[in-house]
């Protein structure tokens, strides 16, 4: 016999649906976690109005376009729906179920049932085979859980705030690369112009030296050394042009070109001449103190182990009791779906459950995530040694690079006052052609390296900057 429907349980169950919404408001402004992506590959680059690049704007297209970005920014996404679905534990759950079946019943079984029904009605008759249909409208919700939900809810928080700074890690990454490769070009490119103007010098003196020798004063020893050097040079030339080459496949690799291939039209710009703030002393105890608070890896670091402490309390939450509420509507009918008010029942009960032994198995889940917590903070320990001894290696190579650089550029000046006379006294007969084709050999050598200093303390700069975490700030491309 089923009981008649109780209705005043449906308003009950509405206000236990309602209820935890303060709570879930409080956990969100707790928890302070909101991240907005930037849209990673979003926007096209307009290719056709650009016919520069500098480094500002060669960052900011890879930052915008490079695979490996679109996957971490994919990576912080799973973290935020994972802090949704552990906020959706402190919510009641509302479950529908129906079904339907058809029985046939055994001979022996159907005479049985047959003789039960006709001994309260002799005209009793049992369909065979016979329908049964069922619904019913459930909803539980968990009271307490030993706080599993309030440490999940964290544990979700700080991995989502781990893969943010995963994030950030590949961007401060991504940049160093960027950087490395966009100087390493800028330094082909001024080895290119060394080479073009050493070709451009053999050239003029090669056809001083035909001149020379077409009117009889001059040698043609001189006019094979021309352009044995005119060779030489156009050979230099032609090497660095295939650097350069290699260099911007890689570069456009870096920026996510489908064909790892910058534009035609398209050039890097020039090498500048270094400014104040690159010549100046870096200050090594401000910049370690800056990595520990803004290199990503650190941070990411530091979250992972927030994570595992609050996985540690999900553990020791199986120590306490489960209190769960639960509120249904039951209905049952045979022959017909159609169910009336006589069909349906109701049904409202609180259960507690409570573990009183599993063989140790909660103990060890928790020895288990502390031991991983501990592994963890000694990971972070030896990390922090290595930034600082990467910071310290990074300044002594900056320092060094600017003193390099100053030697180099007064080496210059030097080397091409003294091509200069040394030529003045060569095309006045005064000069030897040996001596000419040393100073003409040192002037490019000088200004080689002189390139490949400037270079070389940007790119000190920048894998200092990166070991400092502050290459992220210096192109405002770190998430929050």
């Amino acid at each position: 016999m089923k009981r008649r429907v109780s209705w005043f349980i449906l308003p009950m169950l509405c206000w236990s649906i309602v209820l935890p919404s303060a709570g879930i408001a409080q956990e969100a402004t707790v928890s302070g976690t909101s991240v907005e992506l930037h849209p990673v590959g979003a926007g096209a680059v307009d290719w056709a109005a650009m016919s520069t690049l500098d480094l500002e704007t060669v960052v900011e297209i890879a930052l915008a376009g490079n695979p490996g970005l679109e996957a971490a920014a994919a990576r912080v996404r799973q973290a935020k729906a994972q802090v949704d679905q552990a906020r959706s534990t402190y919510w009641p759950r509302l479950d529908a179920n129906a079904s339907g079946a058809r029985v046939t019943f055994a001979e022996n079984t159907y005479q049985q049932n047959l003789a039960a029904a006709r001994l309260l009605n002799p005209a009793a008759a049992i369909d065979a085979p016979q329908d049964y249909y069922n619904a019913d409208l459930t909803v539980s919700w968990t009271l307490f859980d030993g706080f599993e939900r309030k440490f999940s809810n964290a544990s979700a928080r700080y991995g989502e705030q781990s893969s943010t700074a995963a994030l950030n890690d590949a961007r401060r990454l991504l940049i160093s690369a960027v950087a490395l490769s966009y100087f390493s070009a800028q330094l082909a490119l001024e080895n290119i112009s060394i080479a073009r103007a050493d070709e451009e010098f053999n050239q003029r003196q090669l056809a001083d030296a035909e001149a020379r020798q077409r009117v009889g004063t001059g040698a043609l020893s001189d006019v094979l050394n021309f352009q044995v050097r005119k060779n030489q040079a156009k050979t230099t030339r032609i090497n660095q042009e295939y650097q350069l080459e290699i260099t911007l496949y890689g570069l456009a690799a870096l920026l996510g070109l489908p064909d790892s291939r910058l534009p035609g039209h398209v050039s890097l710009a020039r090498l500048s001449p270094e400014t104040a703030p690159e010549l100046a002393s870096p200050p090594v105890n401000r910049l370690i103190a800056d990595a520990m608070d803004r290199r990503p890896d650190i941070q990411q670091a530091q979250w992972s182990i927030k994570q595992t402490e609050a996985q540690v309390k999900i553990a020791q939450s199986d120590y306490y009791p489960t209190v769960v509420l639960a509120g249904s509507l039951d209905g049952e009918r045979v022959d017909d779906p159609g169910f009336g008010q006589d069909d349906v029942g109701n049904r409202f009960q609180v259960g507690l459950s409570y573990n009183l032994f599993a063989g140790g198995f909660t103990r060890a889940k928790v020895r288990e995530v502390g031991h991983r917590r501990v592994e963890l903070e000694k990971r972070l320990e030896e990390l922090v040694l290595s930034a600082t001894s990467d910071i310290r290696s990074s300044v002594a190579l900056v320092v060094t690079a600017q003193t390099q650089l100053a030697l180099q550029r007064e080496n210059v000046d030097l080397v091409q006052r003294t091509r200069d006379l040394v030529e003045k006294e060569y095309n006045a007969g005064q000069g030897s052609l040996v001596r000419l084709n040393e100073a003409q050999k040192d002037l490019t050598t000088a200004q080689s390296n002189l390139a490949l200093a400037l270079v070389g303390l940007r790119q000190a700069w920048v894998e200092l900057e990166t070991r400092t975490g502050n290459i992220l700030a210096t192109y405002g491309t770190a998430e929050p």
